[in-house]
């Protein structure tokens, strides 16, 4: 567990819809785990791919655990959104070309809320 979720920080979570499809999807493929990029094509997609089938990066942030799965952020993302909380749900649609949501009629989709800014430090 990481640290911003022992301490119940947890910078993302998900909907019921969410949580059920991932449990199909680990039902059907076994652990999982998200990773959110800011990359083209699909990079605006969460995409959820097989525990044992994704190479982590150095810069990749841990953001917490839904459905027991780990989503990741790219570093540059990161940085663009660190003052967000994502919220995971499921819309109808095209899952991204690569990820496990994909064909089925379903796909994941980041919501968000802007988290508030720690209070400047008084002097």
């Amino acid at each position: 567990m990481d640290m911003a979720e022992e301490k119940g920080t947890s910078r993302v979570t998900a909907t019921a819809a969410a949580l059920a499809f991932i449990a199909e999807l680990v039902a059907e493929h076994g652990p999982v785990l998200f990773h959110q990029s800011g990359g083209c094509c699909d990079g605006s997609s969460p995409m959820c791919y097989r525990r044992d089938e994704f190479m982590l990066g150095d810069g990749d942030v841990l953001l917490g655990h839904i459905g027991g799965a780990p989503f990741y952020i790219g570093a540059a993302q990161y940085e663009a959104w660190k003052h967000t909380a994502l919220i995971i749900d499921v819309v109808p649609g095209r899952g991204g070309m690569f990820s496990l949501d994909n064909g089925r009629e379903r796909r994941f989709l980041v919501r968000s809320r802007v988290c508030a800014l720690p209070q400047a430090v008084q002097r």
